[in-house]
């Protein structure tokens, strides 16, 4: 029984002294913790569920995101439109190019490990598209008549060497739901800066900003977003070790 005993106390006393030890690198040392800075890159879903429920749209946009600092991300998106659009006094087919390019502010404390968002941000938005005035009808006041006469622009009238530029308000979510897989939403806001127009007409839609508000120059848009994220670099952080001070 005497022996149990001087085995069980001396099983203590080292167990004492381990604790002392891990106190002691705990209090007096730093621990290393190692920051993931991954590329993810993705589609947004949203435009293949529009061609499917518009017959008079066909698009796509890739969106990517790198890290660069702890809460800052740079991003972009890019893709192509093409829309047709039927008004009371146009027709016309809107087809081009678009490339945008920003920051994303990362406002979500994610537990170690994680890189789920709530986003804010903005973008710089560039497109460069044609249109083709299919049919144009410019109601004018006939001077020798009464009322109205009608007068019908050539279709088939293409404009080409078009383009936009504008800035992007933007706020959503992005959530890991699969190892390295992200789904992502986003709301916009776009106001217009200048464009080029072809003559006697305006760029009602383009491609990258969506339906174009005459009278302030404004649209908004969103996007829903898979992404798939890939490890670029891991870079250490030193973090000092909190002492216990009971």
């Amino acid at each position: 029984m005497l022996k149990y005993i001087t085995s069980l106390f001396a099983i203590l006393i080292c167990s004492g002294s381990f604790a002392q030890n891990t106190e002691t690198l705990t209090a007096n040392d730093t621990l290393p913790t190692m920051q993931t800075f991954p590329l993810r890159v993705g589609i947004d879903l949203s435009k293949p569920i529009r061609m499917a429920l518009e017959n008079d749209y066909q698009g796509f946009e890739i969106a990517a995101d790198f890290r660069l600092t702890e809460k800052f991300y740079i991003a972009t998106e890019f893709g192509n439109e093409k829309k047709t659009v039927d008004e009371t006094q146009l027709n016309f087919t809107t087809e081009g190019s678009f490339v945008k390019l920003g920051f994303d502010f990362n406002a979500y404390e994610n537990w170690f490990g994680m890189q789920n968002a709530i986003i804010v941000g903005m973008r710089y938005g560039y497109s460069t598209h044609k249109q083709t005035l299919n049919s144009y009808k410019i109601y004018q006041t006939n001077q020798h008549t009464e009322g109205e006469s009608i007068l019908t622009q050539e279709p088939g009238t293409e404009f080409s060497s078009l383009n936009g530029h504008w800035i992007e308000v933007i706020a959503g979510i992005k959530v890991e739901t699969f190892d390295n897989v992200y789904m992502g939403f986003t709301v916009r806001l776009n106001r217009l800066l200048t464009t080029k127009e072809p003559g006697n007409f305006q760029n009602l839609f383009i491609p990258g900003f969506n339906k174009v508000t005459t009278d302030n120059n404004v649209g908004a848009g969103f996007n829903y977003t898979i992404s798939y994220s890939i490890p670029i670099y891991k870079k250490a952080k030193r973090k000092k070790a909190k002492k216990d001070e009971e």
